[in-house]
């Protein structure tokens, strides 16, 4: 082997090394693309595990880097639930003991369903527990001891390989787990008020209750507009149904992070959304013609107006997505690690 090939494996093995427990299980087909390329980002100095209770009450890590928090805390049955919750106390208080550091992504400002007193309890330790926080927008408050900003990353290379159909004009898409925050039922609503036969609406995404897809089915039945792809869908399936949009609408109620958002704007589709300061940050990062912002009521005027914007607004081939790529998101991620262990941050770039 040459000189010039070992360099780069000399550095790593010189590097600290750092073994990070994730609050995920290790990745499958069903994982979210975002940790996925998280974790095949992460330097070879990085070495991950994934999550059991078991290891972690029982094993040695460096790092607990926690994702969604509250769903180490959940069950679908009440029993269930109550065990989930006396395990993870058990982890807090070892983990209060020992010293080990957690570093927390803040994926939500806060959980979007209440659970009770025990499970906001058990936040709030975690809380007090965190020493790194990694915000993925910089419009996210900051939080002490210490904050770091390590932006969301892009979904381009995640969807590369995989066929993109053509546009179809005036088809309308909300896609992702179909949540009651996200405003499904208004987009529904709406939908049923706008005139134009032209226009027509696509929900593609796996209902989260009983309730939400007895609303979208009822929805197709009463207009031929309507149609719905209600299930957890394979990567090339999505990547065909956004590529196929002429507009991604997400009328969310509550939104400060979105990966359905830069999930379109990977695939190139301009989005309709609520104005927040996340969203309009991302409007001016990726330049104009791709992120359309609307404040006040979501109303059939709105939308069709909205279209009509989307329309006549000039744009780029591709939005501007180059500050969300993995490679140096890896590298931060250690840095994130090593500083959270008190060691110089410096060493991970």
């Amino acid at each position: 082997m040459s000189t010039l090939a070992s360099a780069p494996m000399t550095h790593a093995a010189t590097q600290p090394q750092v073994t990070v427990l994730f609050s995920t299980e290790k990745p499958n087909a069903n994982t979210n693309p975002y940790l996925t390329q998280l974790y095949d980002a992460l330097p070879a100095a990085v070495h991950p595990r994934f999550f059991s209770m078991r290891d972690a009450l029982l094993s040695r890590y460096d790092v607990l880097h926690l994702h969604w928090p509250e769903y180490l805390l959940r069950h679908p049955t009440a029993a269930g639930t109550l065990a989930k919750q006396v395990c993870a106390a058990l982890l807090l208080l070892k983990l209060q003991l020992t010293g080990t550091p957690v570093v927390r992504t803040l994926h939500n400002l806060a959980p979007h369903e209440d659970r009770g007193w025990r499970e906001r309890s058990l936040l709030r330790w975690i809380d007090r527990l965190t020493r790194r926080w990694i915000r993925i927008n910089a419009t996210t408050p900051p939080r002490p001891p210490f904050t770091d900003t390590i932006l969301h990353g892009h979904y381009r290379d995640w969807f590369a390989t995989m066929e993109q159909g053509s546009t179809v004009p005036g088809r309308l898409l909300h896609f992702g787990l179909i949540r009651p925050y996200k405003g499904v039922e208004t987009l529904l609503e709406v939908m049923r008020e706008v005139d134009d036969t032209r226009l027509n609406l696509r929900i593609v995404g796996n209902p989260a209750t009983p309730q939400m897809r007895t609303l979208v089915e009822d929805a197709c039945a009463q207009d031929p507009r309507i149609s719905a792809l209600l299930a957890y869908v394979e990567e090339p399936v999505l990547a065909r149904e956004v590529s196929a949009a002429e507009l991604v609408v997400l009328p969310y109620r509550q939104m400060h992070n979105s990966g359905t958002l830069l999930l379109a704007l990977s695939l190139a589709r301009p989005v309709l959304a609520p104005w927040s300061e996340s969203n309009a940050a991302i409007a001016e990062e990726v330049g104009p013609g791709w992120v359309f912002l609307y404040e006040g009521e979501f109303d059939a005027a709105l939308l069709t107006g909205m279209l009509d914007k989307v329309r006549a607004a000039p744009r780029g081939p591709a939005p501007d997505l180059s500050q969300r790529d993995w490679p140096r998101i890896g590298q931060l991620h250690y840095r994130t690690y090593l500083e959270a262990l008190g060691k110089d941050g410096d060493a991970a770039l």
